[in-house]
Formats: structure tokens, sequence, C-alpha cells
């Protein structure tokens, strides 16, 4: 391999980090919300061997244990019982390579950014649209993460993890992960019975870029060249202008999905509305954008005790105001209730509540 391609990767993640164990933990900087809740036990291990030293320990054997990333995608709703376990497996390195490709395997406690801004600085392609993406490359895998009209699955060649009952390695290549909109395999029939550590991704030598989805296409032509680079900036340019920073206003992002329904359905709403906007998912399936029905029902900038709807992007809730966990709930089943009563489709929260 020609190592002298590639940047070497020894910012921040350069140190030697050892295993950390705390009860009582405050869980205020591990989610972005800003929830006040707390762990009685906290644990965060820097290397696979660590990780099985934990899952074999009493402490996790008698009690329940959660795995997250950054926080990003969680809303605790209480404090939490049981053990919360972080990644700090943090590394980026290039595996192989082809003529048209690279492999770079990424440890699942490095921030998905950092991994973005990598790719961009090597002139890899396939991760700029997902640029600015809050939380970890680990919860990447699980959750799916998309934006710009691109997926993790599009470029994850395969997932390293630990089984938790065993302890033993396996990895997973693509196609057995089970990847559809923001779901896996993870998240579904395997939840809770593995835990990522590293993933492999697949980053183009010669990049195409993708701008066919929403106004990427204009803010990209603001820039001298088509290149991922120019990508990267463009998507970060367009995310800071629309949607709150996390660590200024507690929020997890796009709060809901956009639903899927039938093209019929969707034939038979544009009578009504025929501006509503759509992507197509199949022949006979379309997605529908949740911030266009969010918006339409009247519940933009909104606020509900402490929480409030985001009064630029209203698919994304914020802790305006020193919001309690129930309050947001509340707000997100209040927007859940009125889309379904006014265009007879279901939403559903992207955020996992804990």
């Amino acid at each position: 391999m020609k190592k002298k391609l590639y940047l070497l990767y020894q910012i921040f993640y350069q140190e030697i980090l050892t295993m950390l164990l705390q009860e009582q933990y405050p869980l205020l900087k591990c989610n972005t919300f800003h929830i006040q809740a707390v762990a009685r036990w906290f644990a965060e291990y820097s290397s696979v061997a660590e990780l099985k030293e934990l899952l074999r320990s009493d402490l996790l054997k008698t009690n329940p244990f959660l795995a997250i990333g950054g926080g990003s995608n969680i809303l605790f709703t209480d404090n939490y019982p049981g053990v919360i376990l972080h990644s700090v497996i943090r590394f980026i390195e290039p595996v192989r390579e082809d003529e048209n490709s690279v492999w770079i395997k990424v440890g699942s406690g490095v921030v998905w950014d950092d991994f973005c801004a990598y790719a961009v600085n090597n002139g890899l392609g396939g991760a700029e649209n997902l640029s600015y993406i809050p939380g970890e490359v680990g919860a990447s895998a699980v959750q799916n993460i998309g934006a710009y009209g691109v997926e993790a699955c599009d470029i994850i060649e395969e997932v390293e993890t630990i089984q938790v009952e065993q302890c033993e390695e396996r990895i997973f290549k693509k196609e057995d992960c089970g990847y559809g909109y923001r779901k896996s395999i993870f998240k579904g029939d395997l939840k809770g019975k593995y835990i990522v550590t590293a993933v492999v991704f697949k980053l183009d030598k010669q990049p195409v870029c993708k701008l066919d989805y929403g106004n990427l296409r204009e803010e990209v032509a603001k820039y001298p060249d088509l290149t991922p680079a120019a990508v990267r900036n463009a998507v970060i340019q367009i995310r800071k202008s629309k949607l709150p920073e996390p660590d200024v206003t507690g929020n997890a992002g796009s709060f809901f999905m956009n639903p899927v329904i039938s093209l019929a359905q969707y034939t038979e709403l544009l009578k009504e509305y025929p501006q509503m906007p759509h992507y197509a998912v199949s022949q006979d399936l379309v997605k529908i954008p949740a911030a266009w029905m969010i918006e339409r029902c009247g519940w933009k900038g909104k606020e509900w005790g402490g929480a409030a709807v985001h009064d630029k992007q209203c698919l994304v809730l914020i802790n305006k105001n020193q919001a309690t966990a129930s309050e947001i709930c509340a707000l997100a089943d209040a927007i859940c209730k009125s889309v379904k009563e006014k265009f007879d489709i279901t939403i559903s929260p992207e955020v996992n509540y804990i």
C-alpha cells in the first residue's frame, strides 16, 4: 500500500486511553439534548480487549447496560439504572486499495465528522454528503445515518462487532446488516446483542459527486471546482444555516423519520395538496418530507414548556429553556397526532427514547 497517499491521522486521538469506570455519572454531556440524567455506572473502553473484559465482568452480568455513541440520537427520559458503555476506540487507517477504491477501517469511537474530513482531505469520495452529522462512527453503522441523498450503508463494507453474550468477535458484511432507511439489523433482530467496535468504509479515488437532493447543487455551484471538498463545504454551510448547533442549543438533529407511503395514497393527497413534495422510493412507494407536513400543521417555532420546534427547520425539536424529557416527548406526540389527523400519515421519531 502506498501509505504516502494518505495523511497521518494523529490529531488528538494519539493519546493513550485507559478504561474508565465511574459511579453515579451525570449524563448531561453524553446527550446532545442536554437532558439532566444520571447513570448508575458509566464505563469507557479504548480497545476490543477492554470491552471483552467489561462484558465478562460481574458488573455487566448483574446490571442492564446500554452502548451509546455521541448521544446525538437519544433522549434520556429518566436516570439510567445500569451501565452506560461508551467507546473511545479511535483510529483511522487504510487497510487496502485497488485502482478505483480505498478501504478505510475506523474505530467506533471516532467522531463521525472527523472521518468525513479525513476522507475529503485525502481526496476520497463517498462521505462528503454526510458531513457535519453529529455522532460517532459506531452509531453510524447502527442507525444508517443519511443526508443529501446518501446513506452510511452506501459506503460501508464491513462492520466489526463483539457478540455480547459470548464475547466473540464477528464481522458483518454490508449485505448481512439489513440496511434500510434509518434501520439496520442492529436496531432490529440483533438489537442489544452486538456492539460495534470498528467499521470498514469503501471510498472512491475518482469521486462522482451526488448533488440531486434539496438545494445542494445550487450551493455547490458557488465553488470554482466540483470536488468532494466543495460538496463537504456546501453541506456544512447548509446545515449551519438551518440547523441549531447542539453545543449551543440542545437537540438531536432530525427528530422524525420521513414517512414512506404508497403511490396511490400520495396521488390522492395531491388532489388536496398539489404542492406536496415527494421522493420516489420504488415504483409503488414514495417518501414524504415530514418537515413539510409538520410546518403545514402550524408547528414551526411553537413551544411546549421548555421544548420547542426549531424556527428554521421544523423537523428538529430543541431544548429551548431547560426542557424536561417529558416536555419533549409530549411535544413530539402532539406533532405526530396533528400530522395523522391532517394527512392520515403516521410519522415516527428517529430518536431513541431511553
